[in-house]
């Protein structure tokens, strides 16, 4: 096995390190082997994404709706990002909760985000490249937000350690989704969407 995965305090999400080589010359890994992964329920991948962003932009929280759910491996290819990931299954015991992870470019750490949960993450380097693969092809139609400062969810994003500010930087999509208790049934997931 390439990889060694743990769980975290949220059914589904998982943290994913690999199996690092290195030595003077540098380092090599396996971003990803499709057997590890399927024994650990995380389904084949259809997209590749990258995003590059500078210190305290913060992207998200987003999610797709059925039939185009989609489950995302996040990893970060240069810098450090503090990621989220929010239970949106209503009849879940967890739902409305977060979790998150610090992954740099340092450990190589990968958080699996299952369909049924919004994603985030916050830049906390000068520069970070994020990279994030996907079970489903991007559809603008099922693409929903969640607002990232909703007092319900009270996610610590840890700005507190990137210096003095006014706050993280928003895309103005960013800024205008609805809170929890503000979405709709068709916005969220049953309990049984993923494993």
């Amino acid at each position: 096995m390439s990889v060694h995965v743990a769980a975290t305090d949220l059914p589904g999400v998982r943290l994913l390190s690999p199996i690092v080589h290195g030595d003077a010359r540098g380092f090599f890994l396996e971003r990803y082997r499709t057997e590890d992964l399927a024994a650990h329920g995380i389904d084949p991948f259809v997209q590749s994404n990258h995003s590059r962003s500078a210190r305290r932009v913060l992207r998200g929280l987003h999610w797709q709706v059925p039939p185009h759910a989609q489950g995302k491996l996040v990893s970060v290819a240069r810098g450090e990002i503090l990621d989220v990931a929010v239970d949106l299954r209503r009849r879940a015991a967890t739902f409305g909760r977060w979790t998150s992870a610090i992954l740099s470019d340092r450990e190589h750490r990968r958080m699996w985000v299952p369909p049924g949960f919004a994603h985030g993450f916050v830049v906390r380097s000068e520069v970070a490249d994020v990279m994030y693969e996907t079970t489903a092809p991007y559809a603008p139609e099922a693409e929903r937000g969640l607002a990232w400062d909703d007092p319900r969810l009270a996610i610590d994003w840890r700005l507190e350690d990137l210096g003095p500010s006014s706050g993280p930087t928003l895309s103005g999509r960013d800024r205008s989704w609805p809170r929890l208790g503000e979405l709709g049934a068709d916005d969220l997931f049953d309990e049984g969407t993923h494993p």
